[in-house]
């Protein structure tokens, strides 16, 4: 769990600080053990890569794809696409929330068969908002 939570963490501060800039948020209270017991109520829903280390993780809800994140440093090595991949085929995974201005999550996305769908919604609690990318039916992951 405390691999998972560092995963996360990193990632928040790398692609989501530069956009909204809350140091209290990003620096004090987005700590590993905070979302390690976040995540404690919800292991049935989180899948791990791990390849004798925790690389990477998605969190699916159904057919949502709630978070999928993957190690910094490890980022383009396919992790994050065979995770996908394992949440399409085996979950039937289809659709997922992305930051509008997390341009690199979006080209990941698009890569792996995801469309965006023309919904967007505002980020709760900020000025941004929120694409809805669904699968496309003509490229298969």
């Amino acid at each position: 769990m405390p691999r998972i939570a560092e995963i996360q963490v990193f990632n928040y501060r790398l692609y989501f600080y530069p956009i909204f800039q809350n140091d209290k948020f990003y620096f004090d209270e987005l700590q590993v053990p905070s979302v390690m017991h976040k995540y404690e109520p919800e292991l049935d829903s989180l899948y791990v890569y791990d390849d004798g280390v925790v690389k990477g993780f998605i969190k699916i809800e159904g057919t949502y794809i709630a978070r999928l994140f993957v190690e910094p440093v490890l980022q383009n090595a396919s992790i994050g696409s065979q995770l996908l991949e394992y949440a399409v085929k085996e979950h039937h995974a289809d659709h997922l929330w992305v930051l509008e201005k997390n341009t690199k999550a979006i080209r990941f996305y698009e890569r792996n068969g995801f469309v965006f769908s023309g919904e967007k919604k505002p980020e709760e609690g900020t000025a941004e908002y929120l694409m809805l990318l669904k699968r496309s039916t003509r490229t298969p992951v």
